[in-house]
Parts: C-alpha cells; structure tokens; sequence
C-alpha cells in the first residue's frame, strides 16, 4: 500500500474498526476468569521468574519471541520491554513508513491502566487459581489496547498532512491543548462508541445465554472505549503532532 493510501483518513478508520472486535473479544476471554491479584503481584511465585509478576513475565517472554521475528520494527507495534533481543529474520526496509522518527511508547500507562483500573471492570473479584490462563488472556488484552492506543501516530500523520484550519493554528502556536480540541470530534467519537455497543451486545448475547459465568457488560466494554482508549489515542496523537511540528 502506498503511504498515501495508508493515511487517508478512511483507511486509518477501518484499521481502528478492525481492532474494535479484537479488543472486544480479548476483554470477554479475560473476563471468564476472576481478577486473581496473585498474576499481577511480583515475586508471588518466587525467583523463577526473575522478580516479575506472572503476567510481566508472560509478557516479556512473548515479545522476546516476537521479536526475533521483528515484530516491533514495524511501526504500528510497541514492546513493553526494551531489552529484547534483535531480531533472527533479515530486517524489511520501511522505505514508506509515512511516520518521522519518534520514541513515543505510553505502555507503562497502558499496563498500569489495565492491572489496576480495567481488570476490576471487567473481572469479578477473587482468586479462582487460573493463573496461567489469566495471564494469556492478559497478554492479548494488552497487545491489543498498546496497538490501538498508539495507532493515534498514524492519525495524526494523517491530520498533520490534511489539517483544518484550527489545527494549523495549534500547530503553529505550539499549544497541547488547543492542539487536543482541534483534534477532537465528538460526532465521530459518538460514532465510535455506539458502534463499540452494537458490537458488544452482539457477541455478548449468546455468550450471556448459554455461559456458566457472566460475561462483560456491553456497557463496561463502551465505557473503557469513552474513557480509556480514545483519550489515550488522543494524548498520544497530541506527542507526535507536537513533535513532529518542532521538525
């Protein structure tokens, strides 16, 4: 795809209506199980794993095997850990990657968001010792949440290179947060979030009708997406167009 095709606007949307379903089933997997504080604690299963919690270690184990296929030298991807090693497969030229050079990476955010303030959304409270399945789901939980975030980069390149009027004025003046309300649309957030609603309802219908447990609300689900995900791709969106304007 060429990179004028890959920032217009219509194709950046469907790249975020994709991961919508993504996200909606990585949350509902994670749900089946209770919140199990012992995953996120570090230490709780001893030396084995390095000082980590399990979920740490389910993490970096899966981006170290990642990234040896070179997963994060794509510029849509971003590690949680930085020690990975470099990758086993010869390295692709991103001749037309449409972003300029930046280190913006808010994954420690987004973990901290997840273990602290979504699992108690979305799980039900105790221990039900499912440890090793907690901590896949919360991988894939995880992975998803960090692409959709940071796919704001690619938003804002688009915006960047289409402006309105009100964002060549931010731009211009350098500002955070005229530069976050020349961004921001409510209509297509609204848009974003009622089809989020359909979504989950949907596929949570029959989940609710036959499952031995409950599943997550539609309505939770909504509320992380109003929330959570779109104000951090926003803030994200805000890094990059203050960076890339200072170039």
């Amino acid at each position: 795809m060429r990179v004028s095709d890959q920032l217009h606007i219509a194709n950046v949307r469907n790249v975020l209506i994709r991961l919508e379903e993504t996200i909606i089933f990585a949350l509902i997997e994670r749900a089946q199980f209770l919140c199990n504080a012992p995953v996120y604690t570090p230490g709780f299963f001893g030396d084995a794993l390095g000082g980590e919690s399990l979920c740490g270690f389910m993490l970096r184990e899966c981006e170290q095997s990642h990234a040896k296929v070179r997963r994060y030298t794509s510029p849509d991807e971003h590690p949680f850990f930085s020690d990975l090693p470099e990758p086993i497969l010869p390295l692709l030229g991103f001749s037309q990657n449409p972003l300029i050079p930046n280190a913006i990476n808010i994954n420690t955010d987004i973990r901290s968001l997840y273990q602290e303030t979504l699992l108690p959304l979305i799980c039900r409270a105790g221990d039900d010792h499912q440890y090793g399945s907690a901590a896949v789901c919360d991988v894939a939980c995880l992975q998803v949440l960090s692409k959709r975030i940071h796919y704001g980069k690619f938003v804002a390149e688009s915006k960047y290179r289409s402006p309105t009027p009100a964002l060549e004025q931010a731009l211009a003046r350098q500002d955070a947060d005229l530069i976050m309300a020349a961004i921001t649309d409510d209509a297509v957030e609204q848009l974003v979030l009622q089809r989020v609603t359909q979504k989950a309802g949907t596929y949570t219908t029959e989940l609710n009708r036959n499952a031995l447990s409950p599943t997550v609300a539609p309505a939770i689900i909504t509320g992380i997406y109003r929330d959570w995900i779109i104000p951090m791709n926003k803030a994200v969106q805000v890094q990059y167009l203050l960076l890339r304007c200072s170039r």
